[in-house]
């Protein structure tokens, strides 16, 4: 089976005993079968190699003693055991080895559970829903940040708005017809996609004069459904939604080739959803020229001219369309460019990155690589835990923890380049970040949803549905990213606190960057959740807006991560925004946000953590002062607003919070879909599963309530022996007149005696007294109201003296 194997054990048969031969040998010699010399047998060489560096063996090649056997065995397997493991073919890999090539009987740290199969090997090639077409190319951009302000475009209200015309006008110059939609589900997942040939969508040009654009986006986070040329330099585009459903259409990224310098494109997306875009107060698209990055190592920035967002003037007749539109010049002839909504992370962006962390010999000290579990589609969700070791177990239990991930909306890609500014610095060897990582284990999720994010969707799963509203499922094998979340983090908290949960999103619809927490009401920490946002807003104070932060927890919000963390005991569960435009604060008041802005905000949250935990609290405390005037005056607003005065002097503290703040102006997907149907079904299942559990759960009883029940059942059994005999005493005919009175004792105090002869009555209870003497006795060393129990249990109606037992 192994030939290089065999081989090499056949060169080394002159010296290496056969293993089972050997042993037999020795077992028939030490009970007294085999008394020939070993140096006489067949493998005599190996016998005597054994024999010139064994004192223990006699001259003679016999064995000694039985005393003396038990040492030469233990030495002689150890020699045997050196050599065969010292074999190259035979090595172990969990084995260690020191610098003589000797075994060390220590074995090597347990594999790391990360996909990448070696950190010096390929990287795990993403899988993709098996109706999806993926064309073969690598698609790799530059990382850069643009060296002068972007600002934010400053609309002339001359902007034209296109009249949609779509196809009958039109010509379908890119249209994908393997889109899974609303009404199909998710089944099975490949690398690659879908199989065969993959399909030339483009159109065909018909020569170098023909200026027709080639559109393409079946490559990763790409998000382009059709391209429909109306004039010749000007196009409607459609989005596609999100795998399996008809919605979330925001995020666009997309390629285009065979471009013309010197003229003017306008584009057009018809499908956009949103009533409300950052468009609107003026955000521009994102371009990239492959030729730029290939001459002037220029990567992505902002572009675009006669910006429009507004409402299409025709839609399905179920929910309204809106437009974005705006014109360009491509900077070269016969280039390669992109479009994108925000500047692209792919899932294989982050495998790069987590790779050279695992090749870093330094980094891979303190940042340990696992896999938290694998997606829908099968990619692995990657999870970090980061600490430096500790000299002492009490050390290291004492360690709070910080929990952070990202891109649960997978177009939200805002999320990793703050995540990767975060993670550039606690990697680092920063005094700050080595201090970071002496106090706190770090558990980082960076992106929590792959499958998303290579399909090219904006919100939801290949679930069909928004994760960051399923934090309490119980469908482990459909939510699994949010299942094992949520689980690690409970494991968590059972071992040491966690001060602080931070799930990093974008916002479509406001500027700079903010947080949304959850008021405590305990007035022992009353505040204190709004205490890191503050710090964070005055270590960022060109980005991060402290007023534009919400407290608010909101019914349609229950499911959301931070809720469901801060539920869990977590007080400072966050939800941070970075919007998709920019600043209107400071410094960078009109201007676009770069990586390099998202990416700093990523060391202000360490730096934010160092404030918060600082041994001095001066900081702190100043915090919460400034927190408790704010909120007077927010309080003084509000109730100016409504016309009605109030005394705030003592008890302005008691008021709710959540009665002065408003909604938290998230997406427009706040309120759940519900699950699809194929997946209800599935839920009511383990639902009602739960539910015959509890029934099958019975309260323990007390003492005293097992004791009433096992005399009860004692008096039913001596019950019916006297109605037994009874019957043999002639009264079966009156007994049978009633059959409730002893059969259901329980209920006889609402069953009143009856009979229409009552000597009759009394003859029958005369003759159960008379058969009762031995029962009422037992009754009667029962617990103290034993008597008056045995009494109102059998003759509720009937009064007669205890002591009385004979007629």
């Amino acid at each position: 089976m192994f030939p290089a194997l065999e081989t090499q054990l056949k060169q080394e048969t002159h010296r290496l005993p056969d293993p089972y031969e050997d042993f037999m040998y020795r077992h028939l010699q030490y009970y007294g079968y085999f008394k020939a010399q070993r140096g006489s047998l067949p493998n005599s060489a190996t016998h005597q190699h054994i024999q010139k560096n064994n004192p223990r063996y006699l001259l003679n090649g016999s064995l000694g003693e039985k005393d003396d056997l038990i040492p030469d065995t233990l030495q002689k397997e150890k020699l045997l055991y050196s050599h065969v493991l010292s074999s190259p073919r035979l090595r172990s890999r969990q084995l260690l080895y020191d610098e003589l090539n000797e075994i060390n009987p220590r074995l090597r740290e347990p594999r790391e559970l990360f996909s990448i199969l070696s950190t010096k090997g390929p990287l795990q090639a993403p899988r993709w829903p098996t109706e999806c077409e993926v064309i073969k190319e690598n698609i790799h951009h530059i990382e850069w940040a643009p060296p002068q302000p972007e600002y934010l475009y400053q609309p002339t209200g001359n902007e034209k708005v296109p009249e949609i015309v779509g196809e009958k006008k039109g010509t379908v110059v890119y249209q994908l017809d393997s889109v899974p939609t609303e009404g199909s589900y998710f089944t099975s997942s490949r690398v690659g996609g879908k199989r065969g040939i993959i399909k030339q969508l483009g159109v065909t040009l018909r020569g170098p004069e023909d200026n027709t654009l080639l559109f393409e986006s079946r490559f990763e986070s790409g998000n382009l459904q059709k391209a429909v040329r109306v004039d010749t330099y000007e196009y409607e585009l459609t989005l596609q939604t999100d795998l399996y459903t008809n919605k979330h259409t925001q995020w666009f990224y997309f390629r285009v080739q065979n471009t013309r310098k010197d003229a003017t494109y306008r584009f057009t997306i018809v499908n956009l959803l949103k009533p409300k875009s950052l468009y609107t107060v003026g955000m521009k698209p994102l371009l990239y020229s492959q030729l730029d990055a290939d001459t002037r190592n220029i990567g992505w920035r902002r572009e675009g001219n006669e910006i429009k967002y507004y409402k299409n003037n025709m839609d399905d007749g179920q929910q309204p369309f809106y437009c974005l539109t705006w014109t360009i010049q491509f900077p070269y002839d016969q280039d390669t460019c992109f479009f994108a909504h925000f500047y692209p992370y792919t899932y294989t962006d982050l495998q790069c990155y987590l790779l050279s962390v695992a090749n870093n010999p330094i980094q891979s000290q303190f940042c340990k690589l696992r896999t938290l579990c694998r997606s829908l589609a099968g990619n692995t969700v990657y999870l970090l835990t980061i600490t430096n070791p500790s000299q002492t177990p009490q050390e290291a239990a004492a360690k709070k923890a910080v929990v952070l991930s990202a891109r649960v909306h997978p177009g939200e890609s805002n999320g990793s380049w703050v995540m990767k500014g975060f993670l550039d610095f606690i990697l680092s060897n920063s005094p700050d970040a080595q201090l970071l990582r002496d106090i706190f284990v770090f558990k980082v999720l960076p992106m929590l949803n792959p499958d998303g994010v290579i399909v090219g969707n904006y919100r939801c799963s290949l679930a069909g549905r928004d994760l960051n509203r399923h934090y309490k499922t119980i469908l482990k094998e459909s939510f699994p990213c949010i299942w094992y979340t949520r689980n690690m983090i409970k494991r968590l908290l059972e071992e040491r606190e966690v001060l602080l949960y931070c799930d990093f999103h974008g916002h479509s619809r406001k500027n700079n960057i903010f947080l949304y927490g959850c008021n405590n009401n305990n007035h022992k920490y009353w505040l204190h959740e709004r205490v890191f946002p503050l710090m964070l807003s005055k270590n960022a104070p060109d980005k991060f807006s402290f007023h534009s932060c919400n407290f608010k927890v909101q019914k349609c919000k229950e499911g959301t991560g931070r809720v469901v963390m801060w539920r869990m005991g977590i007080l400072n569960s966050y939800t941070m925004e970075s919007t998709f435009g920019g600043s209107t604060l400071g410094s960078k008041k009109g201007t676009h946000f770069t990586t390099e802005d998202l990416k700093s905000l990523g060391y202000h949250v360490c730096d934010t953590l160092l404030d918060l935990c600082d041994p001095d609290q001066t900081k702190f405390t100043q915090c919460l002062a400034e927190l408790k005037e704010l909120l007077q005056q927010k309080i003084h607003k509000k109730f100016n607003e409504l016309g009605r005065d109030k005394d705030l002097e003592g008890s302005w503290s008691d008021i709710p919070l959540s009665d002065i703040e408003s909604s938290t102006s998230g997406s427009d997907s706040s309120l759940s879909d519900g699950l699809p149907v194929h997946l209800a079904n599935i839920a009511d299942e383990l639902n009602q599963k739960k539910m015959l559990k509890r029934k099958k759960k019975k309260s323990l009883q007390t003492r005293k309530q097992r004791n009433e029940q096992y005399q009860r059942k004692k008096l039913m059994r001596k019950l019916k022996l006297t109605e037994d005999t009874a019957e043999r005493a002639g009264f079966a005919s009156t007994l049978q007149k009633q059959p409730t009175f002893f059969k259901n004792s329980e209920n006889s105090s609402s069953l009143p005696v009856k009979n229409e002869n009552p000597r009759l009555n009394e003859v029958v209870f005369s003759f159960i007294l008379c058969h009762t003497d031995s029962l009422i006795s037992e009754i009667s060393t029962s617990p103290p109201q034993g008597d008056k129990y045995y009494s109102h249990l059998c003759y509720p109606n009937l009064t007669v003296p205890l002591g009385a037992r004979k007629h």
